[in-house]
């Protein structure tokens, strides 16, 4: 089987109108560029609390759920996969899910909704994500076009069992969503002395992100025989820019920092590469 994938970035921000801008030209620029599914950054329409804005205090819901009807009639109209990083609202007290939207090309409908697992933050629930967001607690699984598909969001790489269990589910392509960027620039400064300048030239970046979010990219996707689509927001300072593995661990595009645009791959899954397990 074989399938397009537009792999997209733009500097997410707090502003939802401005991030739905930006979705809506990117999806009629995938379709027009052929591509099956547009793939987009983590909470790239809502928003990322604690790196977009502060908190979800006062937060505008009925906005959010407007521009999300826009897109889901954007993707019937030009008929297009659309995986949409955003914000999924909880009742009560309950703080919302960090969410990726799975949106089918037939008639714009949802078909599954991936809740990210694993949320990064102490046991407090007062730090990192788990300051914003609720954990998820299932898996995501989807056929665009015969090829089989997963979901996973960013802190999840932290967690090759899930890319295991993914791969016993038969997934060969993940949708992997990341938000690194908006980090301000005393943060940025820390994060380097966190390496150490002694370090940096020994490494593929400056910060752990850099080193270790694609890296573990490379080796999940030659581990378990899979193709991966890692957008991120380009919002400065981005740690990385958006780029596609293939299923042998080797990187077939990358999108410059720092800039809006969409990387094009094309997944065949009949295309005979390296894997370990059988070779």
């Amino acid at each position: 089987m074989k399938i397009i994938v537009a792999t997209c970035q733009f500097p997410t921000d707090s502003d939802i109108r401005i991030n739905l801008q930006y979705v809506s030209r990117q999806m009629k620029s995938a379709k027009e560029q052929r591509a099956h599914v547009a793939h987009f950054p983590e909470a790239c329409l809502s928003g990322y609390a604690g790196a977009d804005f502060p908190s979800y205090k006062d937060f505008n819901w009925e906005l959010l759920e407007q521009c999300t009807r826009e897109i889901l009639e954007l993707a019937r109209q030009i008929r297009l996969w659309v995986i949409l990083g955003s914000t999924h609202r909880l009742s009560g007290p309950n703080k919302p899910h960090n969410s990726l939207y799975i949106i089918n090309d037939d008639d714009g409908q949802l078909v599954d909704r991936y809740d990210k697992m694993f949320c990064a933050g102490d046991e407090s629930g007062e730090t990192g994500d788990l300051a914003h967001y609720s954990p998820g607690n299932h898996f995501s699984v989807f056929e665009i076009g015969g090829v089989r598909c997963g979901a996973l969001i960013c802190h999840d790489y932290r967690y090759p069992e899930l890319y295991r269990e993914y791969k016993r589910r038969g997934v060969q392509l993940m949708f992997h969503s990341y938000h690194a960027g908006h980090i301000p620039p005393e943060r940025f400064q820390a994060m380097q002395d966190e390496v150490g300048a002694e370090h940096q030239k020994l490494n593929p970046g400056s910060t752990l992100p850099v080193i270790t979010m694609p890296s573990t990219m490379h080796a999940a996707a030659a581990s378990n025989y899979m193709w991966i689509s890692c957008p991120n927001s380009s919002a400065r300072e981005s740690r990385w820019p958006s780029f596609f593995v293939r299923p042998d661990g080797v990187i077939t595009g990358r999108l410059q920092p720092h800039t809006t645009g969409i990387l094009l791959s094309t997944v065949d899954t009949e295309q005979p590469l390296y894997d370990s397990t059988v070779i």
